[in-house]
């Protein structure tokens, strides 16, 4: 799961223009270690698999700080397997997930999408979610 994660953020790093090939799978996997020093066992990050009865159709990764002022809790990766994409589970896994995350005493959920992906864009504003920010570069 979490090796698949690190591959699929380097290639996004790369398609956003942020990164080069040759660096980004290394700079990837630094990023991951950095977020979780203690793996799965980190505190105040939660990975979660989602499911559909006893079957796994994907997982998230959320991270609180319950001393956070906003009671913000920040989605670092969100992820339906390809087999289960375009069937209305995305809807129904953000759902979950603000329950879960409200449970946890999170008041607030932020997110990062790259701007080209732009079918996980419509879902983020779907189910809610607006821009704070927009970050533009231009190659020269």
């Amino acid at each position: 799961m979490m090796d698949a994660a690190i591959q699929r953020y380097a290639e996004e790093k790369v398609s956003a223009g942020t990164w080069t090939k040759e660096e980004a799978l290394e700079n990837a996997e630094d990023q991951f270690d950095s977020l979780l020093p203690d793996g799965i066992h980190t505190a105040h990050h939660e990975l979660w698999n989602l499911l559909q009865g006893n079957q796994a159709v994907g997982w998230v990764w959320l991270c609180f700080d319950p001393n956070h002022p906003q009671k913000e809790g920040f989605i670092y990766n969100f992820i339906l397997f390809e087999d289960y994409r375009g069937k209305g589970l995305s809807k129904q896994a953000i759902a979950a997930l603000e329950e879960q995350a409200q449970s946890l005493g999170v008041q607030k959920l932020t997110l990062h999408v790259f701007a080209h992906n732009q079918i996980a864009r419509s879902l983020y504003e779907k189910t809610g979610f607006a821009e704070t920010g927009i970050y533009m570069s231009k190659p020269i």
